[in-house]
């Protein structure tokens, strides 16, 4: 009676339990997205677009989502050895909400990349395959050996019977015959095995030469990419995941051809040449060329003050050496400093050898400065910003002196060097790039330019007559500096560096010499004069152009005179036939600095007696006392 008692006082209080429990909602837990407590799902993604930079590339992924909704953890695996964790970011899909996105490293028993992977395989494939052929040459030797004993016992019992009156001739034929048999066949397969060993001893050289080009640190970490998401309703969805990689880049080359014909349009190949080392295959892509910074920080850098401490120089002027700051070098006479910045102290450009090196270095410093950017690293990119920064500003300060100026203008620095415009290239239809060591070439575009064919000669440097062409940029599109493969008539003529050319800018290409055209130059009178306490040097040249030609051309021909600064010398031209060109730029630029420039239209056949002839010129009045020194180019 009591132990029933006891049980229904225990069922009553579970079932008062329950209801009070029925009765109360369960509290929400708050989910962290950072660390949401759920088993991460392996999924498949593939590389759908990537935009190539000068020496990073961004990879997008479409990565698949599971089709029940809900919050859930996927793991997209097998990241390239290049990539830069700091990079990932994931972008929402329809349906699906990224909450957040995190990258995983994690050990390895074997190297994660699939081109080593593989030559560790075939590595392993062949020294399994030498083993079993030392184990088979071990047999071959040790049979070799009983046959040799063989033949001594063979040998001994020849001997003892021929003593005894019993040799039996058949006998001894026969195991000589086995003995010589055997030692023949078994030297065939010896030589035979130390064949094939030799065989795979080569190759296991040229994979371990490959494993040596792949990288000597074997790499056994995974990187994963992380995402947590909430699946929004039933049914498949996918989301993006971008991330940057190294070990890729591009880099702008052309083809030039060149008709024969004077009506003949030219065409432009405008091709880029990208490396595509990432340990990871694109395959059926979009693709995209840039040559843009990848910008991936939405903050500019904070702009720190920048001091400027006095050194004290010697007696002789030469500035003393400040305090020694680590990774400078050379002696400096002041020191920009920038205060709460890790790098302490400039390195003073007085002790550089002139304002291009301070240049050159300041902006290798900002490429520097955007790719730590890109990796979230804000302070350390910003020390860096702010390092360039001073340079050019120190460039400014101390500088600015040594650069000569005229009276009456104001002292100028030397021109920084224009980086040019930020394009971007994005290509029509798929691309498949593998990853290997060589670099791959693809088609950007390819254009038709009008251009004008002429000639240009420069007898002081050489005699050869090089063609040239000059074209205007009508395309829709900016050419990025590159080198150029340039072809006249089909034919290969040469390499030209193509500069940066902006849509509707004129540019002159270089196509080879043209061995129908030549040019003699010749001093013809040289004359000493004196005129009051003066000396009088008096010049006189003669440049012949011949053309076998049955076309008429344009030709430039150059030369100059001496240019001296002051008043302790005086060059003056004489007389010049024909006139020299009328160009505005050739008036405004090159005529002051006394170059010389003919712009001649060359007759066909004209030569012997018909070639033309330019003839000029020229004084030079200077002290009875002084002398004319050396001569130098600038």
């Amino acid at each position: 009676m009591i132990v029933a008692r006891l049980w229904f006082l225990t069922v009553t209080l579970i079932a008062l339990a329950q209801l009070r429990a029925m009765g109360q909602a369960p509290a929400s837990p708050k989910v962290d997205p950072g660390r949401v407590n759920i088993k991460a799902v392996p999924v498949s993604s593939r590389i759908v677009a990537v935009t190539v930079y000068s020496d990073t590339a961004l990879i997008t992924r479409e990565v698949d989502v599971p089709a029940n909704k809900g919050l859930m953890e996927l793991e997209v695996g097998a990241l390239p050895a290049q990539v830069v964790g700091a990079s990932l970011y994931s972008e929402s899909g329809e349906a699906v909400r990224v909450l957040a996105t995190r990258f995983r490293t994690r050990q390895s028993e074997a190297d994660v990349r699939k081109e080593v992977r593989e030559i560790e395989e075939q590595r392993k494939k062949l020294k399994a395959t030498g083993s079993r052929f030392a184990s088979e040459l071990k047999a071959l030797e040790g049979n070799v050996a009983f046959l040799a004993k063989l033949e001594g016992f063979a040998t001994a019992n020849v001997t003892g019977a021929t003593e005894k009156g019993k040799l039996d001739s058949e006998q001894v034929i026969t195991l000589g015959k086995f003995v010589m048999d055997g030692r023949a066949t078994k030297a065939l397969e010896i030589t035979t095995l130390q064949e094939k060993i030799q065989d795979n001893t080569d190759q296991l050289g040229f994979l371990q030469r490959r494993l040596d080009e792949a990288g000597s640190n074997t790499v056994r970490i995974e990187r994963d990419a992380v995402m947590v998401v909430e699946k929004l309703k039933d049914g498949p969805a996918k989301v993006r995941l971008s991330y940057l990689v190294g070990q890729a880049g591009w880099r702008p080359q052309y083809r030039l051809r060149v008709g024969t014909k004077a009506l003949e349009p030219s065409q432009l190949e405008y091709l880029a040449s990208v490396n595509q080392q990432t340990g990871e295959d694109w395959g059926s892509i979009q693709l995209t060329l840039s040559n843009a910074q990848p910008m991936l920080n939405a903050s500019p850098p904070e702009l720190k003050a920048l001091a400027l401490s006095i050194v004290p120089r010697t007696a002789t002027g030469a500035p003393l050496p400040p305090p020694r700051v680590p990774g400078q070098q050379g002696a400096q006479a002041f020191n920009f400093a920038m205060p709460g910045s890790g790098y302490n102290a400039l390195p003073n450009p007085a002790g550089l050898t002139n304002s291009m090196e301070i240049n050159g270095a300041a902006r290798q410093l900002r490429f520097q400065a955007q790719k730590e950017m890109n990796s979230r690293s804000t302070k350390d990119s910003s020390e860096i910003f702010n390092y360039a920064g001073a340079l050019e500003q120190a460039d400014e300060l101390v500088l600015a002196d040594e650069f000569k100026r005229r009276a009456g203008e104001p002292i100028t620095v030397a021109p920084r060097e224009v980086e040019g415009p930020s394009l971007t290239y994005p290509l029509k239809g798929a691309f498949s790039l593998t990853s290997r060591s060589d670099e791959q070439v693809l088609e950007i575009a390819r254009l038709e330019l009008p251009g004008e064919l002429f000639f240009k000669a420069v007898p002081v440097l050489t005699p050869h007559v090089y063609r040239q062409a000059r074209f205007v940029n009508k395309t829709r599109m900016v050419l990025l500096p590159g080198e150029a493969s340039m072809y006249f008539g089909g034919d290969f003529v040469g390499k030209h560096n193509l500069p940066l050319v902006a849509m509707g800018e004129q540019f002159t290409v270089g196509l080879g010499a043209e061995p129908q055209l030549q040019v003699a130059r010749k001093l013809v009178d040289k004359t000493k004069a004196m005129q009051g306490g003066n000396q009088v040097l008096k010049y006189e040249y003669r440049i012949l152009v011949s053309s076998y030609r049955s076309d008429k051309v344009k030709l430039q021909v150059w030369d100059r005179l001496p240019m001296t600064e002051g008043e302790a010398v005086g060059v003056t031209p004489g007389k010049i036939v024909p006139e020299l060109s009328q160009d505005p730029f050739y008036v405004r630029e090159e005529r002051p600095r006394n170059l010389l420039r003919w712009d001649l239209e060359v007759n066909p056949d004209a030569n012997g007696e018909k070639a033309m002839t330019i003839s000029y010129d020229f004084r030079i009045e200077l002290d009875k006392q002084m002398t004319i020194g050396t001569f130098s180019t600038r």
